[in-house]
């Protein structure tokens, strides 16, 4: 949907994963051996990863300031589960939460989550307002107020209904 270029660090392993349903064709990449191997999901995962995807979604569309579309699984619920260890790194000393294991989907959203957080850039990571849409991505406007994937696409399609409702 968005021809926005994709969020920094580990965000863009969540944007992708949001991603990954497109509402308003119901197309899901999911539902494709090669869209599950981007992110080493198997068939018997799928449900779990839908689960997390909608979550992940939820948050930011609230990083945006709207409700969820549906009702979800909390994203903390989820996370919580996920096995991360702090990693030091010999040569500078620094410190990150990295995934316990590199297989679980969950446990690298958690990781990359962890990495937002710490960068201060969690909530720049947003959904798109418009109800057809809800695509994934990072605002990068100097300000944080970004509304919409697009402004060519969804942004355009907003403001023509809100100029037709005022000329009604």
């Amino acid at each position: 949907m968005s021809e926005r270029s994709p969020a920094p660090g580990g965000l863009a392993l969540v944007e992708s994963l949001v991603n990954t349903l497109d509402i308003e064709t119901g197309r899901d990449s999911l539902d494709t051996a090669d869209g599950r191997a981007r992110f080493a999901v198997t068939e018997d995962e799928l449900p779990y990863a839908r689960t997390l995807r909608e979550s992940l979604r939820a948050a930011l569309l609230a990083h945006a300031g709207h409700p969820p579309h549906h009702e979800v699984t909390p994203l903390g619920e989820l996370l919580g589960h996920a096995p991360l260890y702090v990693a030091v790194d010999d040569q500078d000393g620094s410190a990150s939460l990295a995934p316990a294991d590199s297989g679980p989907l969950l446990s690298r959203i958690a990781a990359a989550v962890a990495e937002a957080l710490v960068a201060g850039t969690w909530t720049r990571l947003k959904a798109c307002e418009a109800d057809t849409c809800h695509w994934a991505y990072y605002d990068r406007s100097p300000g944080g107020r970004g509304r919409w994937c697009s402004m060519q696409v969804c942004g355009a399609r907003a403001k023509m209904r809100r100029y037709r409702a005022k000329e009604l």
